[in-house]
C-alpha cells in the first residue's frame, strides 16, 4: 500500500468511494452522517486544489481516501472541546475516512492513521459521530483515546479522539 497526494484525475473514483462509504454508514446504524451527498464532487475537489485530500492506493486501486491538515490549530471546532485534549499546540487532523468495500478489514485505515501520524508532529486528532461505531472502534484500535466532544462549527456534536507521542 502507498499513499500519495489525490489528483483531479481520481474524483471520478472517490465520488464512488465516498458514496459506497454513505451507504456502508447508513447500513451500519449511522444515517445522519455525510448527508446529502456530503462530501460531493465539489468539496472533494476543493480537498485536492487545497494539497489536503490523499488516497492510499495498491496496485492502482483505491483503497481509501482521507484528508490532512497539519498547523497550529487547522481545525477551529476544536478550540473549544467539552472534556480535554492531550496537548496543547500544533496537531495533525485527519478527516473525511473512507474505504472501499474490498479493502475493509485490512489494515487500510489504520495504514492512513499511522501515516498521518507521522506527518503530525505527533498529535493527530480526529472527530467522528457519535452513531459510527466502526469509526470509533478504528481509532480506539490504532491508539486513539477519546477526549471529550466538540461542537462544530456548522453544527452538532462529534466525539473527539487523540493520539500523542
Amino acid at each position: 500500500m502507498t499513499i500519495r497526494a489525490a489528483a483531479l484525475a481520481d474524483l471520478p473514483q472517490l465520488t464512488a468511494l465516498f458514496a459506497a462509504a454513505r451507504r456502508f454508514m447508513a447500513a451500519g446504524g449511522n444515517p445522519c452522517q455525510w448527508t446529502g451527498g456530503y462530501p460531493g464532487p465539489e468539496d472533494l475537489a476543493a480537498d485536492i486544489r487545497a494539497g489536503k485530500s490523499y488516497v492510499c492506493e495498491e496496485d492502482g486501486a483505491i483503497l481509501a481516501s482521507f484528508f490532512f491538515d497539519c498547523g497550529p490549530a487547522p481545525e477551529p471546532s476544536y478550540g473549544c472541546i467539552d472534556g480535554a485534549w492531550l496537548r496543547a499546540g500544533p496537531y495533525g487532523v485527519i478527516h473525511r475516512v473512507a474505504v472501499a468495500d474490498a479493502a475493509r478489514g485490512r489494515g487500510v485505515a489504520g495504514a492512513c492513521f499511522a501515516w498521518c501520524f507521522a506527518h503530525s508532529g505527533g498529535d493527530l486528532r480526529a472527530d467522528t459521530h457519535a452513531d459510527n461505531r466502526p469509526m470509533q472502534r478504528a481509532l480506539e484500535k490504532n491508539g486513539f483515546s477519546r477526549r471529550g466532544v466538540i461542537t462544530l462549527a456548522r453544527g452538532g456534536t462529534r466525539w473527539a479522539y487523540e493520539k500523542t507521542l
